[in-house]
């Protein structure tokens, strides 16, 4: 996210435009936590992880009262355009916006990469790699104690990053909600592993699905004999410097929504198409339908043997 807004200020200076920062996002707004970016503000930001704006959930927003007020800073500081930087719950205040009058450019900042419009979001490769790093590093306890462990990731109801983590990472089954969770092909391939030798085993789970991580692991000791310990990743998943990939990204999508803003245009969400930066209005990618990734999901079946 420091990537987007470094590459949302200096692209729009650079345009002559003044730039303010929005502290604590729609909470900030109604608080009037506003202040003048500058070309040295964003400076030294972009290898950080998190957002030097800061972040925060508003319920006060959701209210008329605060609604109004958000409004009226805007007006305040006149303000013609706001970038917002987030998933759905941003959007969807960027849409109410809409219908206000105001116009709004939406950034997927979301490590989920659950908004459909989109190939990937930004924070997403970030975080898939923060994973991996933590399935070497349990991988060689994993090794050492010949146990199964049942890695825990985040993503809400979206899948990607357990899919994408345990097909880098080696993963001997994958378990994400767009599927449903066979334990006899899970407990089947374990016990295969073991009888060839295998010394370890790395499950992972995403967050949404229903079985919780506890009752998965009691069910594979109890079925396959194997100890099985289980490890929540949590909030780590959400820090770390940045990959080049997500600071690329961050910056074409930054310097996108300035452009458009430029040109005038309504309200948009700002994403990617294969190597392409697109832009569809924002109500509507909003109410487009995420398509599962099936054949990532069997090439890692496969390659799991």
């Amino acid at each position: 996210m420091n990537a987007a807004v470094r590459s949302v200020a200096r692209c729009a200076i650079y345009n002559k435009m003044e730039v303010y920062g929005i502290e604590r996002g729609y909470e900030g707004l109604i608080d009037g936590d506003i202040k003048e970016l500058s070309v040295s503000s964003v400076s030294d930001i972009l290898q950080r992880g998190g957002t030097m704006l800061r972040t925060a959930r508003s319920k006060r927003f959701m209210t008329p009262e605060g609604f109004q007020r958000a409004l009226d800073m805007l007006e305040n500081f006149e303000i013609e355009g706001l970038v917002v930087v987030g998933g759905d719950g941003s959007y969807r205040g960027g849409v109410e916006l809409t219908k206000a009058g105001v116009r709004v450019m939406g950034l997927p900042g979301t490590i989920d990469n659950d908004l459909a419009y989109t190939d990937f979001t930004i924070g997403f490769d970030t975080a898939v790699n923060t994973v991996l790093s933590a399935i070497g590093n349990i991988r060689d306890t994993s090794s050492s104690h010949g146990r199964c462990t049942v890695i825990e990731v985040m993503g809400r109801h979206c899948g990607d990053i357990a899919l994408y983590a345990g097909l880098c990472g080696g993963a001997e089954s994958i378990l994400i909600p767009e599927e449903t969770v066979d334990m006899n092909a899970i407990c089947r391939t374990l016990i295969q592993g073991r009888n060839r030798g295998k010394l370890h085993s790395i499950i992972l789970r995403a967050e949404g699905i229903e079985m919780s991580s506890n009752e998965l692991a009691d069910t594979i000791m109890e079925r396959t004999g194997m100890e099985t310990k289980v490890v929540v990743l949590g909030y780590i998943q959400r820090g770390g410097t940045p990959t080049a990939r997500d600071r690329i990204l961050a910056s074409q999508m930054g310097c996108e929504a300035v452009n458009l803003l430029i040109s005038d245009s309504s309200s948009q969400a700002i994403g990617i198409s294969g190597d392409e930066i697109i832009h569809y209005d924002l109500e509507k990618a909003l109410e487009m339908k995420r398509k599962h990734n099936k054949s990532l999901m069997e090439l890692a079946e496969i390659l799991s043997i």
